[in-house]
């Protein structure tokens, strides 16, 4: 099983960081877990640069995909141009979040009517797409 483990500018080291780390575990079963982004070197929201394991076309070849968060999440979610680069097929692929990840979940319309959940540092707790805006439950 290959998952992409999307890892943005901004992110959270320890959502992606922790999530390739026990994926990659199960190598011994065939699973391999990379870090994946649109840009070759990624800034955590701590100021830790990293350099990406595969480009963001990974995520098409990915059988599991997991939206990683990041302080930026909000603005990756607002821009049609990266989000045309996530196209997921749920038909065929295992899609997850992680925190604000959730957010690219629902603007991506992934979650029908269920809320994404995130963190007090996201914003409000709970949101809903719904003409293009984000909702506070």
């Amino acid at each position: 099983m290959k998952i992409a483990v999307l890892t943005l500018d901004g992110f959270n080291e320890l959502d992606s960081f922790v999530a390739a780390a026990i994926l990659g575990r199960m190598r011994g079963a065939g699973w391999s877990a990379a870090i994946t982004s649109p840009s070759a070197r990624v800034t955590s929201m701590n100021g830790l640069t990293v350099e990406r394991q595969q480009p963001m076309s990974f995520v098409h070849q990915a059988d599991a995909v997991i939206l990683g968060s990041g302080i930026y999440t909000r603005e990756f979610a607002a821009d049609p141009s990266f989000l045309a680069q996530l196209d997921l097929d749920p038909s065929r692929q295992i899609i997850a979040a992680q925190c604000s990840g959730t957010l690219l979940l629902a603007k991506l319309g992934l979650l029908g009517t269920v809320p994404a959940c995130t963190d007090l540092g996201s914003g409000p707790r709970y949101f809903t797409l719904e003409a293009s805006k984000w909702q506070r439950y």
